[in-house]
């Protein structure tokens, strides 16, 4: 069977025939939920069953789940996590107890959605946060300093793992540093390639463990002053596959978000000229059914055919998934609490 070399969504709660249709013929590699398509246990359960039969194999679901402010489920369904930056701040005098605490959460919130049937989250943010910056990455980021980074990362992704769920690490090669929010503009990012070294060394240490990563729609003039992460072959080849040493999946950040500009079917061509291997799209701007559609088929008509590099990345990707690990969900949402009242910050 071939595959699309794209990641797309569906509309709604319940799957539509012409999505259902869409999928059966365009065979994307995986399919994300949106917050329009999550109202309840049940139905979310219903829904992904209904995608992959749809699709006639065990595809991987995608989720945007973080924590805090970027929450596909939500309560009082779903119960509520941290933001990152909870866990940083607690990191900030208790590491051992952060780094704890980030693992549970993130093994509690992975058992939320292995039980739905999903499989694949997009986070963590691996992103360095800064202070003069835009607040577009803010507390989605783990903290200021590239060990905390490092540190809570890997907690995040172990906890995701032993509940049979596999992070997508983002933004690479860092958006911390952005001035701008790429759902609407495109930033520029001036610091120079010392200031990034970084940025780029907390995705170095993480290149040999996670099978997947995603792109920014940001200008990094030290690599490239022209074009942005997601379609530069400079700062995919030279940065990210390079310097950072990932040769992991490398999926684009969503091609709805206005930073790219022109068609979604020239950003998505770019994207893969410049060395992506799938491209993701959300149309979460979007909400008449139609319309999400056209723009699917659009994006799945400039991906193309999954072959390759690029699909030994995404067969290396679904085989990552493990089997979940037994927990006591009692007794770790205990432990859990009790290491966040350590901190005021909100769950």
């Amino acid at each position: 069977m071939s595959l699309t070399a794209c990641i797309t969504s569906v509309s709604g709660p319940t799957l539509l025939a012409e999505e259902r249709a869409f999928l059966r013929e365009a065979q994307p590699w995986g399919v994300i939920l949106m917050g329009r398509s999550c109202v309840s246990r049940e139905q979310v359960s219903t829904l992904t069953q209904d995608i992959k039969a749809a699709l006639g194999r065990e595809a991987l679901i995608f989720i945007d789940q973080e924590g805090g402010r970027v929450a596909r489920l939500k309560a009082p369904e779903w119960p509520k996590f941290p933001a990152a930056g909870v866990y940083g701040e607690l990191f900030e005098s208790a590491p051992e107890h952060a780094i704890e605490a980030c693992t549970l959460g993130h093994q509690l919130m992975g058992h939320e959605l292995s039980q739905l049937g999903i499989h694949a989250d997009c986070a963590p943010c691996c992103d360095l946060r800064q202070s003069d910056t835009h607040d577009a990455i803010g507390d989605r980021a783990f903290g200021y300093s590239k060990e905390a980074v490092m540190s809570l990362t890997k907690a995040a992704l172990d906890g995701l793992s032993v509940s049979g769920v596999v992070g997508v690490v983002k933004h690479m090669p860092g958006q911390g540093r952005a001035t701008a929010d790429t759902h609407y503009d495109l930033p520029s990012v001036r610091a120079s390639t010392a200031d990034l070294e970084a940025d780029l060394a907390i995705f170095e240490a993480l290149a040999d463990h996670v099978p997947m990563g995603m792109t920014c729609h940001v200008i990094f003039e030290a690599f490239d002053p022209h074009l942005p992460t997601t379609i530069s072959p400079t700062v995919i080849s030279d940065a990210i596959r390079g310097r950072i040493g990932f040769q992991g999946l490398l999926m684009t950040d969503d091609l709805g978000m206005d930073a790219l500009g022109g068609s979604l079917a020239t950003r998505g061509e770019k994207a893969l000229a410049a060395g992506c291997d799938v491209l993701l799209h959300c149309s979460g701007f979007l909400k008449d059914p139609a319309e999400i559609l056209k723009e699917m088929e659009e994006v799945a008509g400039a991906a193309g055919t999954l072959s390759g590099r690029a699909l030994e990345r995404a067969k290396a990707a679904e085989t990552s998934v493990q089997t979940p690990d037994a927990i006591d969900l009692v007794a770790a949402r205990s432990r859990f609490d009790e290491l966040m009242s350590s901190t005021e910050a909100r769950a």
